[in-house]
């Protein structure tokens, strides 16, 4: 990674002479809000632990989430559950038999248990207890003069409200390297204890997909014990099934005291001391906790360094001069979807679509979606953001080789859908979709370029071996036509085909070409001969289907066009996500128009516009890149917070893949040429420090 940094120093500045004003870009775009979004909080987080808090700078009102990649728990089985052992169920392909992770309806209790464990639990929630002068509890419809300003170059939120006529002033930040928030408050409500502050913990739930994380219905279930508290510190032992963290607390100012929950509840009160300023760090661990804790100023100094720090690192790109009046929303669009992914996609594994906000999918995360949730960083020069996700990869080598092997294939075969230990969980589509397996390949292509060294080879060189070898076992010969067939059984990458039914997807063929293209490379490159299969693969590997001059999802499909033009067309991917192997320009063009034309587009998911912008910008349609990165739809819209709508809300791939093409339209991609080769000319774009797209 060092190598990959020292590469980057230095890039050349496109389409600028002077160095782009990074602090006046990304301050127009600070966020104000004056009431809370039920739907939309404002974080502070690391990119590993997240917290999101309604208008008070907590969760006072609204309970948000305190989520972290470490946070993951399994029910406990039952008796029965504990004697099966899943084995996955056979189907007969080719010829042969392989186990596929399905559900076995002659093992329910296990096919359920894996469908929903592990799944991501809510850490707690922290919030302010408000009261009254006649005693009673106050109700957002009570604040007055409220607002709520993140501050994006510092990550610091500041949030002012009064309570009958007494202001308060909230200040909100993350730790930089600890899943630690501070929050300091200055009012005189705090000298006349009508503002304490309570910590409450939920148990976990299985909920499939859901915004409001945590049980806070089940005490019984779990245990919250104080283990020491003084009248400046806390700490917090949290207990729930094979589950165990601590939570520790350090306050500043005027002496004050916890007081523990009551045999029903798992609720703190911390009533502050008396004096009008009051600051607190609670941090979440799941070890002991290392003490001492920082204070609120030494927190809030470490997290405006670390934004400072990322805002200057990697690319930038000031649209300004733009003559197009939609600058300002493209450019805000960007601004916040950096912050976004920073803040909830930059832990130790791979975010889940919804990030650190809420959980879908139980919380877990999708290896398909890792091209367009790391890609960016990679793109635009933060490569260091991308490493620890990445390493998955390398994790999970060893049981990806064994689903391959339980398959009665060759190499690896990566999950589908996963959380922090490599169990799939047994779903026909989990079983079928293949569009995740070049991945790596291409990932790890991208980071060769950034540093073309010996040290990358070796760290990747493996896995984009493993992955080939499965890639080209995988395929199977079709003795008839002399050609080598994907599916079926197989689902693509709309999802809306019949699997077993579905042979030779247009897009998985093109990315397999691109796979095994690429690692032949990787072959020459370390010094190894080709490996003759891989490359009998490569020429007899079936072509793209077309029928009537375009491009259609997979070969044999009845009408497509009609019957087919929904979700994901990911017939634009194979010449814009990837560099085109295999694939006609004039057909795709008429295929590109097709979508166009007759796609339906409130039917489709985020990601899907900026594949389009891709796809565009590639074939010199600048103009019409630009509008999908802008087009009005419901699955493409950008809240106050760059919250993003296309599918589960939030969804990050459709900011992901926001960047993604921005860095491509700026910094271009293999065989373009000038600056900013995929805006307009009427869009005076000023772009540095992004690495060209393959």
């Amino acid at each position: 990674m060092k190598q990959i940094l020292l590469a980057l120093f230095g890039t050349a500045l496109f389409g600028c002479r002077t160095p782009i004003d990074r602090e006046t870009v990304v301050m127009r775009h600070d966020i104000v809000t004056c009431a809370t979004d039920p739907r939309s909080p404002a974080q502070v987080g690391n990119g590993g632990f997240a917290f999101g808090m309604d208008i008070t700078g907590l969760q006072t009102f609204e309970p948000f989430n305190t989520l972290s990649d470490w946070s993951w728990h399994s029910f406990p089985q039952d008796q029965t559950t504990r004697q099966q052992h899943y084995r996955g169920v056979p189907v007969a392909v080719g010829g042969r038999c392989i186990y596929l992770d399905l559900p076995d309806e002659t093992q329910p209790g296990i096919s359920d248990w894996l469908a929903k464990n592990p799944h991501r639990f809510n850490l707690g929630r922290l919030g302010f207890r408000l009261l009254k002068t006649d005693g009673s509890e106050a109700t957002e419809n009570d604040l007055h003069d409220v607002s709520q300003h993140t501050e994006l170059w510092s990550g610091i939120v500041t949030s002012r409200f009064s309570l009958e006529g007494i202001p308060v002033e909230v200040r909100t930040a993350c730790h930089p390297d600890r899943d630690a928030i501070g929050v300091e408050i200055t009012s005189p409500l705090l000298k006349e204890g009508r503002l304490q502050l309570f910590l409450d913990f939920p148990y976990a739930d299985d909920r499939y997909i859901t915004e409001r994380v945590g049980d806070y219905d089940r005490p019984e279930r779990h245990n919250s014990m104080l283990l020491a508290a003084t009248d400046t510190t806390a700490s917090i032992r949290r207990s729930m099934d094979t589950v165990v963290y601590q939570v520790a607390l350090r306050w500043d100012g005027a002496p004050g005291r916890i007081v523990p929950p009551g045999n029903e509840s798992h609720r703190f009160i911390l009533q502050p001391g008396c004096s009008n300023r009051f600051s607190m760090v609670c941090e979440f661990s799941p070890d002991t906790v290392v003490m001492p804790l920082p204070t609120m100023a030494e927190l809030s100094d470490g997290s405006a360094r670390m934004w400072r720090e990322y805002w200057l690192s990697g690319a930038a790109i000031d649209l300004s001069e733009s003559e197009d009046s939609r600058w300002r929303e493209l450019e805000r669009r960007i601004i916040l979807s950096q912050r976004l992914l920073r803040l909830n996609g930059a832990g130790r594994w791979p975010p889940q679509e919804s990030g650190l906000v809420n959980n879908g999918w139980h919380g877990r995360f999708h290896f398909e979606m890792i091209w367009w949730h790391e890609l960016h960083f990679l793109l635009w020069g933060r490569p260091e953001l991308a490493e620890k996700a990445l390493g998955i990869y390398r994790t999970f080598l060893p049981t990806s080789q064994q689903r391959a092997a339980r398959q009665g294939m060759r190499g690896a075969r990566w999950p589908k859908c996963t959380a922090d230990r490599d169990a799939e969980w047994p779903h026909l589509i989990h079983a079928t979709l293949i569009w995740q397996q070049p991945h790596p390949i291409y990932l790890a292509e991208t980071l060769y370029r950034l540093a073309p060294t010996e040290e990358t080879l070796s760290e990747w060189r493996d896995v984009v071996f493993a992955t080939a070898e499965y890639m080209a076992d995988v395929v199977r010969p079709d003795t008839l036509r002399g050609v080598y067939v994907l599916g079926p059984p197989l689902c693509p990458v709309s999802e809306n085909t019949p699997i077993f039914e579905t042979r030779n997807p247009t897009f998985e063929l093109a990315y397999w070409r691109y796979g095994l293209q690429t690692a032949q490379i990787w072959r020459e490159r370390s010094g190894l001969p080709r490996n003759s299969h891989w490359d009998d693969v490569l020429e007899r590997l079936a072509p793209l289907p077309i029928e009537a001059g375009t491009y259609v999802t997979c070969e044999g499909i009845p009408d497509m066009w009609s019957r087919y033009n929904f979700e994901h067309p990911a017939l634009a991917g194979i010449y814009g996500m990837l560099p085109g192997a295999g694939v006609d320009r004039s057909t795709f063009e008429r295929t590109l128009d097709r979508i166009f034309d007759t796609w339906k587009f409130d039917r489709v998911w985020g990601w899907d516009f900026p594949m389009l912008a891709m796809a565009a910008a590639r074939c010199g349609r600048p103009g019409q890149a630009v509008e999908m990165l802008l087009y009005d739809s419901e699955n493409f819209q950008f809240d106050v917070h760059g919250l993003a709508t296309g599918g589960p809300f939030p969804y990050f791939p459709s900011n992901g893949g926001l960047l993604t093409a921005v860095a491509m339209m700026a910094g271009g991609w293999e065989g373009s040429e000038g600056p900013a080769p995929g805006f307009p000319e009427r869009w005076h774009v000023k772009a540095e420090g992004f690495q060209k797209m393959q």
